[in-house]
């Protein structure tokens, strides 16, 4: 959870609670209710948790915000993957009534992280471009989305993150650096980068230049080693990182 401020940089550290059922085998430490996953990251000792939420209505900002304030944590992020995972919702489908949904579900997405203090993450509800739709028409689509939605985030005080995905996850934002064009066509301060280091050892010639050409466009880092487990148990130079 970086966060900046005059003159100082801080990070502080979280850890992903999955509520997603479909998800159960996804890259999460904490699988089930939220209540249980945020009492074990506290034990653990991190400063707050990342939610990946089944959709705005799981997330009541009172009930939710009490469960972090009895376990002493922050809430790093919200995660809008269920999007796809639960609806197959994307944001540069052929579909115009399915790019309209996406984009609803993730401007309620940001509304309820809004109230709990959290911005967003964008990942897998980038899609991709095939058949009838082209790179270029994709990421028309998706900067013009960014854009809505980093406006959105923007007037709740937001960062609005969006995660660059391995090759076999989407075939659009697949590097920091590809990320970094779009944001660049986007042109709003609060979109972010974020940085896995798992999609990044499989994309990227370098971590480490990776990030650093990114510097301050970083607004959230994702630390899993090569295989997806955790920090060294892989091969990711992570003193270089």
């Amino acid at each position: 959870m970086p966060e900046n401020l005059p003159g100082i940089f801080m990070m502080r550290s979280a850890i992903t609670v999955c509520l997603v059922p479909e998800a159960a085998s996804g890259p999460f430490v904490f699988h089930g209710e939220l209540d249980h996953g945020c009492h074990q990251a506290a034990v653990l000792g991190f400063d707050g948790v990342e939610i990946f939420a089944p959709g705005p209505d799981s997330l009541p900002a009172d009930p939710v915000a009490a469960i972090l304030r009895r376990h002493g944590l922050g809430l790093a992020a919200l995660g809008s993957g269920a999007g796809w995972v639960k609806h197959k919702l994307s944001l540069t489908s052929a579909d115009a009534s399915v790019r309209q949904q996406a984009r609803r579900f993730l401007r309620e997405m940001i509304l309820a992280g809004g109230r709990l203090g959290a911005p967003v993450i964008l990942g897998s509800m980038q899609g991709r471009h095939e058949g009838e739709v082209t790179r270029e028409q994709a990421l028309d689509w998706l900067a013009e989305a960014v854009a809505e939605l980093a406006d959105l985030a923007g007037e709740m005080g937001q960062h609005f993150l969006v995660e660059p995905l391995n090759r076999y996850e989407t075939n659009l934002l697949r590097t920091i650096d590809e990320t970094l064009g779009l944001l660049a066509r986007v042109g709003r301060k609060n979109a972010k980068v974020l940085a896995d280091l798992f999609h990044m050892n499989i994309e990227e010639a370098s971590w480490a230049a990776s990030i650093a050409k990114a510097g301050p466009s970083i607004g959230h880092v994702h630390f899993a080693d090569s295989n997806r487990r955790a920090m060294g148990l892989g091969h990711t130079d992570f003193k270089a990182v």
